[in-house]
């Protein structure tokens, strides 16, 4: 028998008279997880993805600073222990070590779907550096990283004829049967539902952001595959662990938080106070510059603090934060000639929903990839520019994975 998640159905949505769709794998999430891991999928497989707004709309296009990647052997143990150590060592050991080696082949992937990074002078990939990191190891382009790679993936997405997406569409419950996952009921832009069966699901879901007050997060993400998985019992991990990034731009009612990259801290700038002193080390963990920053607010009785461009070359802002640059004159700030005032700001989800290495979750057929999910890799706190590459290497291991198991269902091997 088909139940809906723990079997308590709101009572707006007529499950009995809803459309019915089938496909042999459903996507819940259109951000860089979702999008890589349906392309990871065989293209035998029927693919079905769902979003809750419009693809553009997700959290990936938004990041700024970077992905990291492996530069050299060398540069193994240094991002490990910059990991860990930016996750006061609560990381899942395991799961940092698959990211960091599956790293370069990943960066080298995106490339050949077209996804430019900035180059140095001579051609070389041009590498940043960002809080906590012991060294430059970030690839970047300008200060919208995101949206040139969750542009390219969706433009390939686009082009696979066995994956069709469907905007506006909201996650609403799980079916299940006999304690599998075995789809989603949902509900369409006009309020219409459906239910989508399909033999597996991955949550590519998104974070919580929505629900704060002060957030980088676009507002529709609220942890709507948490919240539904609690419900149905699957295990979730470390709900608690949330990222406050130091910087985000200082307005008195903001809609969604702009956020200041750390990577503007990485070339140079600078904190300072109602005095216009420098107060601490901007290139300490996230959380450490965010307590630190807060506690300058109390100290001057304040609703922020002043992030300072005075040490970064006009080049760099025009060029590389060409975005920062072009949204804080639109505020009414040139940051080539003043500071500009900036506050803490919801950021990330460290936990979610509890999956293992090839992002599976406690119910079977059921996976999740991205902020939504925990695999232990960023602990207790992130790591600057980790999330799009975790967030990548752990949705193509989850479509890897149910590649394999379809196909040994189909060879008769898999019940």
């Amino acid at each position: 028998m088909i139940t809906v998640g723990a079997g308590a159905v709101a009572p707006q949505i007529d499950i009995e008279n809803c459309e019915r769709v089938s496909c042999d794998v459903l996507v819940v999430g259109c951000g860089v997880a979702g999008l890589y891991a349906a392309l990871n999928l065989p293209t035998h497989l029927s693919v079905e993805m769902i979003c809750k707004e419009d693809v553009a709309s997700c959290d990936s296009m938004l990041a700024q600073g970077g992905i990291c990647v492996q530069r050299d052997e060398d540069d193994y143990e240094p991002w490990f222990e910059d990991t860990l150590r930016a996750g006061h060592y609560e990381n899942r050991r395991e799961s940092v070590d698959i990211m960091i080696r599956e790293s370069r082949p990943l960066i080298n992937d995106l490339m050949a779907y077209g996804v430019r990074f900035d180059r140095t002078a001579t051609g070389e990939l041009d590498y940043t550096r960002e809080g906590a990191h012991s060294r430059p190891r970030i690839l970047h382009n300008a200060d919208l990283t995101g949206a040139e790679i969750t542009t390219k993936l969706r433009e390939a997405v686009e082009a696979h004829t066995n994956v069709g997406i469907r905007e506006y569409t909201t996650m609403r419950d799980l079916l299940v049967e006999d304690g599998v996952c075995v789809g989603v009921l949902a509900t369409d832009g006009s309020n219409e539902s459906l239910m989508i069966y399909a033999r597996d699901v991955i949550l590519a879901t998104g974070g919580v952001g929505g629900l704060y007050p002060r957030s980088t997060n676009f507002r529709s993400l609220t942890g709507d595959g948490c919240r539904i998985c609690q419900r149905a019992g699957v295990e979730l991990e470390h709900m608690d662990y949330v990222q406050i990034h130091p910087t985000s731009l200082y307005t008195p009612n903001p809609d969604r938080s702009f956020l200041i990259s750390e990577s503007c801290r990485g070339e140079g700038a600078i904190l300072l106070d109602a005095h216009g002193e420098r107060f601490t080390d901007e290139l300490q963990p996230r959380d450490v510059v965010t307590q630190a920053i807060y506690a300058q607010m109390e100290r001057d009785h304040t609703p922020h603090v002043w992030l300072s461009f005075e040490n970064v070359p006009h080049e760099v802002i025009t060029g590389h934060f060409a975005n920062i640059y072009r949204r804080c004159l639109e505020e009414g700030y040139d940051i080539c000639r003043e500071p500009i005032p900036v506050v803490p700001a919801q950021h990330y989800l460290m936990g979610g929903i509890h999956v293992d290495a090839q992002s599976r979750t406690t119910m079977p057929h059921l996976y999740a990839a991205g902020e939504t999910s925990c695999n232990g890799v960023h602990g207790k706190n992130r790591l600057a520019s980790n999330s799009l590459l975790e967030s990548m290497v752990f949705a193509r291991r989850a479509a890897l994975d149910i590649a394999r198991t379809q196909q040994e269902y189909r060879d008769g091997r898999h019940a």
